[in-house]
């Protein structure tokens, strides 16, 4: 299994910017998918971005040119860089881990991490 810790959330004006982090324990963390997913008060989540093996392969597309996800397979990390940050983007931030082995699809989550967006 894969543990995953997120950090760098935390409270930004309109306008500002974030870099979240998603930490992955172990040593195979090139092997999972890695996707960045949100949730605010009272609605589903939502994913953010994904991607495969260092490749940008989805971002929403409310999101475009806002938000981009990368990873640094050497440091076991995601990371989410939030630009133009609005109110509406407040949520809970949770970094996600998928694994495609001959057994069937494997799915991690970190624990999350706040953004709020306010003035």
């Amino acid at each position: 299994q894969v543990q995953l810790v997120e950090s760098g959330g935390g409270l930004v004006q309109p306008g500002g910017s974030l870099r979240l982090s998603c930490v992955a324990s172990g040593d195979a963390f090139s092997l999972y998918a890695m996707a960045w997913y949100r949730q605010a008060p009272g609605k589903q989540r939502e994913l953010v971005a994904d991607m495969i093996s260092d490749r940008k392969t989805h971002d929403t597309d409310s999101l475009q040119g806002r938000f981009a996800i990368s990873r640094d397979n050497a440091k076991n990390t995601v990371y989410l860089q939030m630009n133009s940050l609005k109110p509406e983007d407040t949520a809970v931030y949770y970094c996600n881990a998928r694994l495609f082995t001959s057994k069937g699809e494997y799915n991690y989550w970190g624990q999350g991490t706040q953004v709020t967006v306010s003035s």
